[in-house]
């Protein structure tokens, strides 16, 4: 494994048209912006970025076009999420051959089938590909909250090559990157929860992938490089002003979930001038004019617009 993974690593928001096809001019405007910032690494088709949306010619254009743009500049972590093993494994056979740098995988889902199914599946797309496999904890989606004892030992292993905590255990991550010390650190720790960065470094997490890096990459980085030289006090400052800018994710209350929190970011790069339109893939609506009005006061708040 010659790439690192550490630092700043944000998960990719697509752009789409009004009429919901890939806005590719876009999309590749955000990658050049985020790139600018000094991010560390990007990763591409994860919840944020419609994974588990996109057509498979959608997925290959995404693929295509991130990896021109990044042009060996940084390491591109490819999400390869489905239901089960070997659609998973099609997934991460593309990503190679388009020259990815890792590959990020959920637990199997729909057909579940308890923890040593769960091992297997690991295992499996771990032999099918010679990129470093992340585990994607991610149970409000898949159902399944991976085990810390077989993400460590899958480390130890060589099966995994880390993990990106987006379970909303705060305690169980915690509990994870203990372990994951005690075992020599074979894992890469990577939160995706952007409001709590400043614990999971302080825990000793090796970097963030936040969705809401997409809006504001610089704040993510300055926090990083302040962890890594030890101002906490300036990480901890940090955190404050994103939590507060993190607001663009929840200030929908027309839809819910995937499409408040996601759309939420979509009406701030079109607030921002990163994005054409806020749109949102089939079946999910945009946000409503009063919401982004209401997401265009907390950017103001924040010093962005």
């Amino acid at each position: 494994m010659t790439a690192s993974f550490r630092g700043v690593i944000p998960p990719v928001v697509i752009a789409r048209h009004e009429d919901r096809t890939l806005d590719s001019a876009s999309y590749e405007r955000n990658l050049s912006r985020l790139i600018d910032a000094g991010v560390d690494g990007l990763f591409i088709l994860g919840s944020s970025g419609e994974g588990a949306f996109c057509t498979a010619s959608e997925r290959q254009t995404i693929i295509d076009r991130t990896l021109s743009v990044v042009d060996g500049r940084l390491p591109v972590l490819v999400g390869c999420i489905d239901t089960q093993t070997q659609r998973v494994i099609e997934h991460v056979q593309q990503a190679e051959a388009a020259g990815a740098d890792a590959v990020v995988v959920t637990a199997p889902f729909y057909a579940l089938g308890g923890p040593a199914q769960v091992e297997e599946h690991f295992r499996l797309i771990a032999a099918a590909t010679t990129l470093p496999v992340f585990a994607y904890d991610i149970p409000v989606c898949v159902h399944t909250k991976l085990d810390n004892d077989m993400l460590v030992r899958l480390g130890k292993e060589g099966v995994l090559a880390g993990v990106k905590d987006s379970s909303g255990d705060d305690v169980g991550f915690r509990l994870l990157i203990q372990a994951n010390e005690e075992a020599g650190h074979p894992l890469t720790l990577l939160t995706g929860h952007e409001v709590v960065v400043d614990g999971a470094y302080l825990a000793g997490a090796d970097g963030c992938v936040p969705g809401l890096g997409n809006v504001d990459p610089e704040g993510y980085v300055r926090q990083w490089k302040a962890a890594e030289t030890g101002d906490w006090q300036w990480v901890k400052k940090e955190q404050d002003r994103l939590a507060k800018l993190m607001r663009v994710a929840m200030l929908a209350t027309s839809i819910s979930g995937f499409g408040a929190g996601v759309g939420g970011f979509k009406a701030a790069l079109k607030l921002l001038g990163v994005f054409d339109s806020a749109q949102m893939p089939q079946p999910v609506a945009q946000l409503r004019p009063d919401e982004v009005d209401a997401v265009k006061a907390t950017l103001i708040d924040a010093g962005l617009l």
